[in-house]
């Protein structure tokens, strides 16, 4: 299928996605290409009362490449359809009940193949940098644990690695931490250790430099395994500006 990627699209990018930012041209087209992929073997649809506009296709596909960019020809052929939701939702994808708080979740049984986002809050995700807190990347990463086989925070690029077994272990350890407040991470990273793994990468695809000061040997692991070197690029950047 040939596909003709809008010159405003670029624009929308350099405007809403800081990771696009901080690329230089040959990257930025590249990550283009990237997302041109991914729109073509993923649907984008929207919910009841949800128009999806381009901004949106364009954070999709955002989050979807940004936990991959550190890998070649990553396909994400487990995901057929993103649908956009009005606003937060329960387990069974309704909006507007009492236990409606999710803003993401990757579906199963009959919702399998797809991902439901809440469409406020995946426009959030990349207005805020600063709150470490991004669903779409958050969803994306738990697909991207999923390429094994399971949802468990122990992804199958982890198991190559030589930190294998330590990288188990520190999992645990940090989990510990966050159930007993002694950590700043997120509550919600306690949950399990698949939900570890995508918070902290929130944490590092949203603020690496503050991930690599307060807790290194995460950054690290985290670094090795997305193979980006996101901290560095900050400050790189950061010092390009002065």
């Amino acid at each position: 299928m040939e596909f003709h990627w809008p010159a405003h699209w670029s624009e929308l990018l350099e405007q809403h996605v800081s990771f696009y930012r901080a690329l230089d041209s040959e990257n930025k087209l590249k990550f283009e290409q990237r997302c041109t992929g991914f729109l073509l073997t993923t649907r984008i649809e929207g919910g009841v009362g949800v128009e999806v506009e381009d901004l949106d296709r364009l954070l999709v596909a955002a989050s979807a490449v940004i936990p991959v960019w550190g890998f070649a020809d990553w396909p994400y052929l487990s995901v057929a359809a993103v649908i956009l939701l009005p606003g937060t939702f329960n387990d069974q994808f309704v909006c507007g009940q009492p236990d409606s708080r999710i803003s993401g979740m990757v579906g199963h049984g009959l919702m399998s193949g797809k991902m439901a986002l809440s469409q406020p809050h995946l426009r959030l995700g990349f207005a805020n940098d600063n709150d470490k807190q991004n669903v779409g990347i958050h969803e994306f990463v738990h697909i991207l644990d999923m390429a094994d086989g399971d949802c468990d925070g122990f992804p199958e690029r982890v198991r190559e690695f030589q930190y294998c077994a330590p990288w188990f272990e520190f999992v645990r350890h940090k989990v510990a931490e966050v159930e007993r407040g002694k950590t700043n991470i997120n509550q919600y990273g306690a949950t399990n250790s698949a939900e570890f793994f995508a918070v902290t990468s929130e944490y590092f695809f949203e603020r690496p430099v503050m991930l690599k000061k307060k807790h290194p040997q995460l950054y690290q692991y985290l670094s090795e395994f997305y193979q980006q070197n996101l901290a560095e690029i900050a400050q790189q950047n950061k010092a390009g500006e002065k």
